[in-house]
Formats: structure tokens, sequence, C-alpha cells
């Protein structure tokens, strides 16, 4: 760089020192030259070159001299007039040879040049204006990377599918206040799924297109649609047959790897079989639960952020979010892919943690996040049974639903002269053989349902209903906005409940899926320490 003086003579800054054999060189008419050129272009911003002229040959500076001259005076000595695009000189770089021969070339940024008179524009044919205004928002750019796992990368695109998924699941939107924490677990997710995927395929484990079409045709007969009819649901709500396919890739490729890299190193042995065997038939009468778990493994450094995103799972969930939609895409045990379902256990199965909360909660509830081991976990309750002793629950059913509307807007005070009507003609139905009578007086409807289990039924109609018999009917239920409603046993048989010890195969079978659901976990931590991931 160079600096001015108070005295107008220009000299070199303490950071280029040019040797003095160089300046030397210079003649009395350069020098002249060079000062007047360094504080005009001085002006213009771009003294620096005044050290870099002072290293080059003869020759070249006087090519240099001349270009400067043009172009200082072509900006003008004073300042340009407003509107007018001031030309920079780029720093000259040292030759690499006083005896170089090719020109240096001085870089300058130009302005882009209006078009000579006469020459046609492209563009002329449109007509278009100099200066447009622009209307209504930038296109969104939807493949903007998020995160980049080992090279691969997760878009903002595949988080909004997954969340997409997620309110499909719930049947309904997914609250404002919690969006954003669910795309954060979202993406952890779709960060972990990718490195399943990966895990395995350096195993050489292969998930061809035909599994996933296999499971995709099975999902889509599941809810009566065909894949492409699917395929379309999805992306009319968000989400994209591609997101469905992924997801269900992770959890093959998953599978897959822990049947080959940790089942086969996992060890169950005889005595432990048996010993849980007869600690079974000593708890024969004791309760056991069916469970549903979601679990988000923590360390010191994200503790807090975990603790608030199952908080925020807590609060969906008791806004009648699916439990099993988001155990499925935000739970990081083993059992994710099967919703969460741990099936039925005793509480001195489960760590110590779970199992004093498992014990104080009964059927459809759902407890606070508790934490474990490496984690948090969230337990529903989905039923309560006695340990091989039979449960009158069991029970499978014939029924008839027999349903009555109201118009829009019928007070309570209006409807109840009916209900009361409606309740005593169903209790004097005489069974299922008068429903149809009952609902022709009510101008209602009858439904006919085989093979119900009691146990399915909500908890209020399974306490209503377990000591009925056939020939009876419930009391009205229901709401007058929604339809009230009564149903009729036609038909009851007395399931068989296990009244006796599982089997060897069947206990050994839950203690190698806890052991493999373990290492897993241990697993994907490993994964995760050694993975190159960047977020964008």
């Amino acid at each position: 760089m160079c600096s001015s003086t108070g005295s107008g003579r220009v000299v070199p800054s303490s950071s280029v020192s040019p040797s003095r054999d160089s300046a030397a060189k210079l003649g009395f008419s350069d020098r002249v030259t060079l000062a007047l050129i360094a504080h005009l272009l001085q002006r213009q911003g771009i003294s620096e070159v005044v050290a870099g002229f002072l290293n080059i040959s003869a020759k070249t500076r006087l090519g240099l001299l001349a270009s400067a001259v043009v172009l200082t005076a072509a900006a003008g000595a004073s300042a340009a007039p407003a509107g007018r695009t001031q030309h920079r000189l780029a720093p000259v770089r040292k030759a690499p040879t006083p005896a170089a021969k090719a020109p240096v070339q001085v870089p300058v940024a130009t302005p882009a040049a209006a078009p000579a008179p006469g020459a046609r524009n492209s563009s002329s044919g449109l007509n278009l204006p100099q200066n447009p205004t622009l209307f209504g928002a930038g296109i969104p750019s939807v493949v903007k990377a998020s995160a980049i796992v080992n090279g691969e990368v997760i878009t903002q695109t595949d988080i909004d599918q997954r969340l997409a998924l997620l309110a499909i699941a719930n049947g309904q939107p997914i609250p404002a206040d919690q969006l954003e924490t669910l795309r954060t677990q979202v993406l952890r997710n779709l960060i972990d799924e990718t490195l399943q995927i990966q895990a395995a395929k350096a195993e050489k484990i292969d998930v061809s297109n035909d599994d996933i079409d296999k499971t995709v045709k099975r999902v889509a007969s599941g809810v009566k649609q065909t894949p492409e009819q699917m395929a379309d649901y999805l992306k009319a709500r968000g989400s994209s047959i591609r997101s469905i396919r992924r997801q269900i890739e992770g959890e093959l490729a998953w599978q897959r790897l822990q049947r080959q890299k940790i089942e086969n190193s996992v060890n169950v042995g005889d005595d432990e079989v048996k010993a849980v065997i007869a600690r079974m038939n000593a708890a024969k009468g004791t309760e056991e639960f069916h469970v549903g778990e979601i679990y988000l493994s923590a360390n010191q450094g994200n503790d807090a952020q975990v603790q608030a995103n199952m908080a925020k799972i807590l609060d969906a969930l008791k806004q009648g979010g699916s439990f099993v939609g988001y155990a499925r895409q935000f739970s990081e045990a083993s059992t994710a892919a099967v919703g969460g379902d741990l099936g039925w256990v005793r509480p001195e199965m489960l760590p110590e943690q779970l199992s004093a909360v498992l014990r104080t909660m009964g059927p459809g509830q759902i407890s606070a996040p508790v934490k474990v081991q490496g984690g948090y976990s969230i337990l529903a309750v989905q039923d309560t049974r006695k340990v091989l002793t039979a449960d009158p629950r069991d029970a499978v059913l014939a029924l008839k639903q027999i349903s009555i509307s109201f118009p829009k807007g019928t007070s309570p005070t209006a409807a109840e002269p009916v209900l009361q009507r409606f309740a005593a003609a169903a209790q004097g139905s005489g069974g299922c053989g008068g429903a149809d009578k009952i609902a022709a007086d009510f101008h209602g409807d009858v439904v006919t349902s085989d093979g119900v289990k009691l146990r399915d039924l909500p908890p209020a109609l399974q306490q209503m209903m377990t000591p009925m018999q056939v020939g009876q009917a419930t009391r009205p239920f229901g709401s007058i906005e929604d339809g009230v409603r009564v149903l009729v046993i036609c038909g009851r048989d007395e399931g068989q409940s296990d009244t006796e010890a599982p089997t060897y195969d069947k206990v050994f079978a839950q203690l190698n899926e806890e052991r493999v659901n373990l290492r897993s976990r241990r697993y994907l931590r490993d994964l995760r320490r050694d993975a190159v991931i960047e977020f964008r």
C-alpha cells in the first residue's frame, strides 16, 4: 500500500518495501508520471498499484503507465458525476522475471455496456422494462440442504415431507408452536436413518427396490389403496411416496443389519430362560401391562434440548396425537418400526425407573418423560391383565349398533325426551331381532359387526359390557352433535386366555430382543460418533 504525505509526495507504506535498485532504475519522467498517476489513482482508491509498479521492467512499466493514464483520465481527476460507475484498477503483481515478454494485463471492473447503436439485443422483441418492479414472493428453494451425512444430503424437502407423514398419521395438522421442535427431531431421525442405511451398505447388506415395493404394497393394502393411489394421497397432503420408501428402506436395512451384525453376537443362556419361566409361574395372578414406548437418547451436550423435545411430544400426545405415529417417526429404540410396541410386560421386567412409573398407570394413560440410562422414555399403557389368569375382556362379541341423529342446533333440553324413549326402546328390544324396528321408529341406522374383541372397545364400554349377556343393550352414548347410539349383544364367545406360562421359545425370543435392542442403541451411538455431519 502507499500513502500520501502532507507535501503531496507518494511513498510506499511499510507493508511493501521495493528495493533501492528498483527505485533507482526509474527515470525522472517516470518518477513524475508515477507521482501524478499515484495521486490520481489514490483518489480512486487504488494506490496499492505503486509498490508493484516499482518492481516491473521498464518496457512493461511504460505500457502500464500508458494504460493507467488513459484509465485515470476516463475516470476523471475529480470525483465522478453521480450515477457514473468509477473504474478501479486491481493491484499489479510482481512479474515472474524481469525478462518476461508477455504484457501485464490489468483487470478492470467495468459496468455492463449498453448495446452499440444498431446492434441487435436478443431480448428486444420482448419490449422489457429496464427497471422492472417485481411482484410476489421469491421461489422457495425446495432442495436447500439441511445436513450432509458422510457426503449424503438431507434437504428441507425431506424434512417437510416426513413431517407431513406425521401429520397424516395423527389425522390432524401439527400445532404451530411444536413445528420447529419436531422439525429438529425429524432432522435428527433422518440423520440416524441415513447412518443406518450407510452402515448396512458397508456390510454388503442390500435392500432392493423389490423389497421396498412389497412393503409399500402391503402398507397401501392396509389402508385399502393401491400404491399409485397412496402416492397421490401422500402428494396431496404435502408428503411423497419417496419419503415413505426411504423410511421403509431405513427400517429394512437396520433390521437386516441387526440380524447380521448384532443378533449373532447376542447370547441367551438356557438357565436364564428357565429362570424367567419360573418367575412367571410364581407371578401368576399379578398384573402385567401392554406397553408402548418412545425413547430418545441424550447426553450432557443435548440433555436440555432432548427434554424440550420430549415435552413437546407429550403435549402433542395429550392433544390426541397418535402414539404409534410419533413412536415410528421419533423413537430411537428398535421398537420404532412397530410403533413403539413393547408387548405385554410386567413392571419388574423393565428398568427400575420405568417399572416404578408403570405400576402407577392404568389403561389409556401416558407417562411424563422418564429419565433412564442414556436418555428419556415416555410410556403408554394400552391395556392390563392378570398373568396366567383368564380375563373376561378376552370375550369376542357379535354386535348390532343402532344410531340416531339430531338436527343441527338441537339443544340438550329438546333432545332429552327423545333420548329417554330411545333408551327405553333399546332395553326392551328383546335382542338383536328388534334392532331394525327401533332404528325405523327413530329414523336411525343399524350396523352389524362380528368378531369384536371386548378389550378393543373404549374403556368405559368395556366396563359397562363385561357383565352383559346376549340380548342386552348398552345405555345410549355419544353426543347430540355427532349422534347417539346403543350396542346390542347378539353373540358372545369367552376368549381363551393364556393360563399357562409362555413356551421356552417365546421367552428366549423376548430376552434376545431386549439385548439386541440395547446393543442396537450402542451401535447407533457409535455410528453418530464416527460420522462426518455438516449442518447447513
